[in-house]
């Protein structure tokens, strides 16, 4: 009888992205070293380690990152949640060192683009992870709002008629959704199948729905983000999805400079599937116009592993 050789052994860690403690917010894995694997290996990892992202890092030379993000179904062109893995793994490992300030800034090269990092080392020996995100642009399709509470298994009524329903255009397109209450986001009931024909029937990747009212003290803004058409059924935490968010929030006036030229807002998101999230996000502001936008968080190490494949010829 005889066995198989792993011809690679395809060491990993898993962090829980936009959480301070363990079993928390969205979880993101890093594999290092990854610079000889093709997009179909990667995509073969990222499904069979099963978790909302994946990160693979080419390499780090200096203060530059170059990676790629997978979801479980395909490639992203970039993930905010991710990156917060990613930074904090590179930083704990030593690839990245932040100066004696406790500040450190990162490029981040993507397929496509090359993102703005910031590493902010705090008190407590765990690091404050920024990630620049584009500001997105916005338009008005007029979705049906029935249909739209049909997908959700809400009533017409729960959808604010104060604000506009809209798509964020970015690195994601989302379709931004106001509730009228906390109550009426809690008893979402998501019909998954359906949102995932709907947003690929007509170009979108998330559902974001919010409410200003929120269930913890000292946050500002509670959101649930759908994403089946992008491999997650529910996100935990989303740091592209709370970056367009705030900016749409900035667009309606539900959010202001705060005398600084600039805006801070705290969302939390996660809690209706017991992965309890707090995600940051700062608007950079001038003559009321969105110049640098902002979002991140910390992440928690709660495994590492190996994955053993047998052939990635």
């Amino acid at each position: 009888m005889s066995s198989v050789i792993p011809k690679k052994t395809v060491p990993f860690s898993l962090y829980d992205a936009f959480s301070s403690s363990a079993f928390g917010g969205s979880q993101g894995a890093v594999v290092l070293n990854a610079s000889n694997f093709d997009a179909k290996i990667r995509q073969t990892i990222a499904s069979e380690l099963g978790w909302p992202a994946t990160c693979f890092v080419n390499s780090v030379i200096g203060s530059k990152v170059v990676a790629r993000f997978h979801s479980t179904e395909r490639e992203y062109p970039m993930c905010g949640h991710g990156t917060i893995c990613l930074m904090t793994r590179l930083r704990e490992n030593g690839m990245l060192q932040p100066a004696r300030s406790g500040m450190l800034e990162v490029d981040l090269v993507l397929p496509t683009k090359t993102a703005s990092v910031e590493i902010r080392c705090q008190s407590n020996g765990s690091a404050l992870v920024m990630l620049d995100i584009a500001p997105p642009k916005f338009q008005n399709d007029k979705p049906d709002i029935k249909m739209l509470a049909r997908l959700l298994g809400l009533n017409e009524t729960d959808i604010d008629p104060a604000y506009p329903v809209e798509t964020a255009l970015g690195d994601f397109v989302h379709l931004i959704i106001p509730l009228k209450s906390l109550t009426a986001i809690q008893c979402i009931k998501p019909d998954f199948a359906a949102i995932k024909a709907f947003c690929r029937g007509n170009g979108f990747e998330t559902i974001a729905c919010f409410s200003t009212d929120t269930e913890q003290a000292g946050y500002d803004f509670h959101l649930r983000d759908f994403c089946p058409a992008v491999g997650v059924a529910e996100s935990a935490a989303a740091g592209t999805t709370n970056a367009a968010l705030a900016a749409w929030l900035y667009r309606h006036g539900l959010v202001e400079d705060d005398g600084t030229g600039k805006c801070e807002v705290k969302v939390e998101q996660g809690l209706e599937i017991g992965r309890a999230s707090s995600i940051y996000i700062t608007l950079h502001l001038d003559n009321h116009a969105i110049t640098r936008l902002q979002v991140g968080g910390v992440a928690t190490k709660v495994l590492e592993g190996h994955l053993l494949l047998p052939d990635i010829e």
